[in-house]
């Protein structure tokens, strides 16, 4: 395309892809289940895209994003359900209702009056299409939401209402209590289910020891794969200059390299 495409492009594309007669099969195969895996799967190349300030890679993760939205607009359509220009009026009409200090010039002063706002809108919003059985003070949170993400926002829904730590030392001695609780189950004849329990408490006193803090778990996480990442390539490349490969019988040399390699990564 010579002039600069519009989302009508990407729409009619989507269309041809899904034509019944002369599409393309893969395209015409898929489900929104089947779908599903790769709207994670560019979510995920997003987020890696921000991480790493990549801009052109951002530009296209964006757009296979975007695509993403497209295909399941498409596939509601012809089921009847909505298109994707309904999808749009709905996220335009949710930002209107979500910013009455913007559209509505109600005057909210300060941002942290603005997310309390915001809140009380969601909740709101939450109650009126909620059953009866889900309108609790964490429903709503999505159960296929990564388990750190999740676990942080079911944290901050309780905390709204007052079940949280006073101080980030109870956060800390609760990390503890579940990290000695872990090591019982070494010990004790428990059965493994056991360990399976207090390993998923340590895990979710961690994210409420990161919230504490200030910190975001899953992007902390993140991070920490990266680091790793990084100080095992330099342990390979180490050894592969003195001839060795990874393994238990250089486990000394590996150790030596990795206190290396963390003195010199930057991150």
């Amino acid at each position: 395309m010579d002039r600069d495409a519009s989302i009508e492009d990407l729409l009619g594309i989507m269309a041809r892809l899904r034509d019944p007669r002369d599409g393309c099969p893969w395209d015409l195969k898929q489900t929104f289940a089947s779908i599903l895996p790769y709207t994670l799967e560019e979510a995920y190349e997003v987020a890696e895209a921000i991480e790493q300030s990549d801009m052109p890679a951002l530009r296209d993760e964006l757009g296979d994003l975007l695509l993403q939205v497209v295909f399941h607009s498409r596939m509601a359509e012809e089921g009847g359900h909505f298109d994707f220009h309904q999808v749009v009026r709905s996220i335009c009409d949710k930002m209107i209702r979500r910013h009455p200090h913007v559209f509505d010039d109600q005057d909210l002063g300060s941002p942290e009056a603005v997310h309390a706002s915001w809140e009380r809108i969601k909740a709101g919003e939450r109650e009126a299409k909620s059953s009866a059985v889900e309108t609790g003070a964490l429903a709503g949170v999505a159960q296929a939401l990564p388990a750190l993400i999740r676990s942080e926002k079911l944290q901050k829904r309780a905390a709204r209402v007052g079940f949280d730590w006073d101080s980030v030392d109870g956060v800390l001695d609760k990390v503890a209590e579940e990290l000695d609780e872990c090591r019982e189950t070494l010990t004790e004849d428990l059965p493994f289910s056991e360990r399976v329990h207090e390993v998923g408490d340590l895990l979710f006193s961690c994210v409420n020891l990161a919230r504490h803090l200030g910190v975001d778990a899953e992007q902390a996480l993140r991070a920490a794969n990266h680091r790793f990442e990084s100080r095992f390539a330099k342990v390979e490349s180490g050894l592969a200059e003195q001839g060795l490969e990874p393994g238990v019988e250089v486990r000394d040399e590996m150790e030596r390299l990795w206190e290396r390699a963390k003195k010199t990564d930057p991150q």
